[in-house]
C-alpha cells in the first residue's frame, strides 16, 4: 500500500470504543486512542482494532504525547 492510500486510509479509523480519533505511533506500530488510554496493534500492516488486541497506555505514554 501507498504512503497516500495509508493516509486515507488513518483518516477514517477510529477508536472503536469512544469514536475518537487515533493517533499512529512509528517506534511501536500502534495505534493510540488517548482518552480511552488504549494502544491497538498494526500487525502487518493490518490494525488490530478488537479491545481485546489493544494493551492499556503507560502514564508516561500519555504524557509523552
Amino acid at each position: 500500500m501507498q504512503k497516500h492510500e495509508q493516509k486515507l486510509l488513518m483518516g477514517l479509523l477510529v477508536c472503536p470504543i469512544c469514536k475518537g480519533s487515533l493517533t499512529r505511533v512509528q517506534a511501536s506500530d500502534e495505534l493510540i486512542c488517548y482518552p480511552c488510554e488504549l494502544a491497538f496493534p498494526i500487525v502487518d500492516d493490518i490494525p488490530r482494532m478488537l479491545p481485546e488486541h489493544a494493551r492499556q497506555i503507560s502514564l508516561e505514554e500519555k504524557l509523552d504525547r
